[in-house]
C-alpha cells in the first residue's frame, strides 16, 4: 500500500509578509498621488470660482457704462459688494424696471476655510487699490483667494 501525503495548500508566512510589503509600498506610493489629485480638483474649483466671479464684475460695469444700472457722481461703476450681484440692481432701460442679476450665488474660496458668508472667504479689491497691494475699499474692482498656500503651478492663489 502506498500513502500519499496531501500537501496544505495555502500561503506561507514568508509569502504572506511578502505580499503584505508589496501591499504597504504600493500604498505609500498611492496616498501622495490622492493628495495631489484633492488639490488639483480644489484649484479648478478655484479657477471656476474666480472666472465666474470676475465675469459678473465685468458684465456688471458693461451694463453701468451702457445706462441700464444708474451711475453715480464719482463711482466708479462697479458694485458696493458681492452680495448685490446676487440681489440683482433695477434695469434703468426696462419699462418694468426689472432687475438684472448677475449670480446666482457668491461661490466660496475652497482654498479659505471660513464660517459665515461666501463673500466673506474673498479678498477684495477696490477700483482705488493697486494690484500689488489689494484692499477693500468702496468698490468691489477684483477678488482673491486669501490663502497663503502655493498652487501645484508654483504662484501663490492669492495672485492667481
Amino acid at each position: 500500500m502506498t500513502t500519499k501525503r496531501c500537501r496544505a495548500s495555502g500561503f506561507t508566512l514568508i509569502e504572506m509578509i511578502v505580499a503584505l510589503a508589496i501591499l504597504a509600498l504600493l500604498a505609500s506610493v498611492a496616498v501622495p498621488f490622492a493628495d495631489v489629485a484633492l488639490q488639483r480638483k480644489k484649484e479648478d474649483e478655484l479657477r471656476h470660482a474666480l472666472r465666474t466671479v470676475r465675469d459678473a464684475l465685468d458684465e456688471y460695469h458693461r451694463a453701468v457704462e451702457d445706462g441700464r444700472i444708474a451711475r453715480i457722481v464719482g463711482n466708479s461703476g462697479y458694485p458696493r459688494n458681492l452680495q448685490v450681484l446676487v440681489d440683482g440692481v433695477e434695469d434703468e432701460k426696462s419699462p418694468q424696471k426689472k432687475k438684472i442679476y448677475f449670480l446666482r450665488r457668491v461661490p466660496r474660496d475652497p482654498m479659505t476655510p471660513t464660517e459665515g458668508d461666501a463673500e466673506q472667504s474673498w479678498g477684495l479689491r477696490s477700483y482705488a487699490s493697486g494690484a500689488d497691494d489689494p484692499h477693500p475699499g468702496d468698490d468691489v474692482y477684483d477678488i482673491f483667494s486669501r490663502s497663503d498656500k502655493v498652487g501645484l503651478n508654483g504662484i501663490p492663489y492669492r495672485q492667481w
